[in-house]
């Protein structure tokens, strides 16, 4: 009885899959001799995936069916050898059409959403053209620094515009993704990170299990985790160590810079079991002994699990200042503090670090602090 069950609820999934409106690409390749190769690749953003290679007929054309689920557009790019003959952005019931030639020169009906995808590519070749044109100027001496930036300029900002004028099309994806060089994103302004996180949360509202979302979600993550890192920067010029700010147990959240003592020791670690016994052998005596004197902890964990450290602060009644970065080695204070290992401490002496501290190995923090307090 159980298994017949089973097999009606399949034979109900595979008819419902049957009655999905299919999504077909139908081409046309000018002058291909037949059974000619059409490569079709998804774009990934920072990768392309080979999804299949269709053939063209006697006449040149070509069909090929997509596998594009409802509110999960994809982006699909068709290659003729080295040439790619199509840039599509496909959802789910569409019927596309493509004409194009073997070099690549194309059009597309059936879709507003390809057709403004095709002018995107087409405006971008054209500012990588004309950026190249410049810059190969530089090699026979001409001083081409202020055309290329203002070149850079107008291109950013019309794509800016472009994009906050577009927030809910799927199309601003690959514009925010762009590159003038390897190393050189189009958006490469540390407050992008805000235009980043707008579009991703305009986009989730239409496209919520969308995998392009997603990976923008992350991408808006990791540069608003730069910008703070950028912001941390800017303000250790003013109080003299890169300042820190994360919740404690309570959510609350605790400064750095707020802390006050003759000494303070910034200690960063995390839950395993060597290092918990670093709070109770080492750290909770040194408390206890000179927080009269003016010393006092403040204490980061990288601990991804909140729960499990929480669980250890509470424990062993830690009574310093206690925060948790559950970024754990991605946190932007990884690198603004240059660790290398944990536990590693710092000490803070008057308001500055002090670089000449000695403190290599935990026996030497009781004599370090009997020299700083007496």
């Amino acid at each position: 009885m159980k298994r017949s069950k089973l097999l009606g609820i399949a034979a109900l999934l595979l008819a419902l899959s049957a009655c999905a409106p299919k999504t077909v690409v139908e081409g046309s390749l000018k002058d291909a001799p037949e059974s000619s190769a059409v490569v079709v690749k998804k774009y990934c953003i920072d990768h392309y995936e080979v999804l299949d290679t269709v053939r063209t007929d006697a006449a040149g054309k070509f069909v090929y069916k997509a596998k594009v689920e409802k509110g999960n557009p994809q982006f699909l790019d068709m290659y003729y050898k080295d040439y790619r003959i199509a840039c599509l952005l496909l959802e789910q019931g569409d019927n596309v059409k493509v004409t194009s030639d073997t070099l690549g020169a194309y059009s597309v009906t059936g879709s507003d959403a390809c057709r403004q995808l095709q002018k995107i590519q087409a405006d971008y070749v054209r500012f990588m053209m004309d950026f190249g044109s410049v810059t190969s100027l530089a090699a026979l001496g001409h001083n081409v620094n202020r055309d290329l930036s203002k070149m850079y300029l107008d291109y950013y900002r019309d794509r800016l515009t472009f994009v906050m004028k577009n927030s809910h099309s799927m199309n601003v994806v690959p514009v925010l993704f762009q590159y003038v060089d390897v190393d050189f994103p189009v958006f490469s302004q540390t407050t992008d990170a805000v235009v980043f996180r707008n579009i991703a949360d305009s986009l989730k509202t239409v496209y919520p299990e969308s995998e392009y979302v997603k990976m923008l979600e992350k991408e808006a993550a990791r540069r608003e985790s730069y910008m703070s890192f950028d912001n941390q920067l800017r303000n250790a010029q003013e109080v003299a160590f890169p300042d820190i700010e994360l919740p404690g147990i309570d959510s609350k959240m605790q400064k750095l810079s707020d802390m006050e003592g003759k000494v303070i020791m910034v200690c960063f670690w995390a839950t395993t079991a060597e290092l918990n016994m670093f709070n109770v052998d080492t750290l909770l005596p040194a408390y206890e002994k000179y927080h009269s004197k003016g010393f006092d902890i403040y204490s980061v964990s990288l601990d991804v699990d909140k729960t499990a450290w929480a669980t250890v602060v509470r424990n062993q009644k830690l009574p310093w200042v206690n925060v948790c970065d559950t970024r754990g080695i991605a946190s932007p204070y990884v690198g603004l503090w240059g660790l290398a290992d944990l536990p590693t401490v710092f000490f803070i002496v008057d308001g500055e670090i002090d670089a000449n501290a000695g403190v290599s190995r935990p026996s030497d923090i009781e004599p370090y602090l009997a020299k700083k307090l007496k």
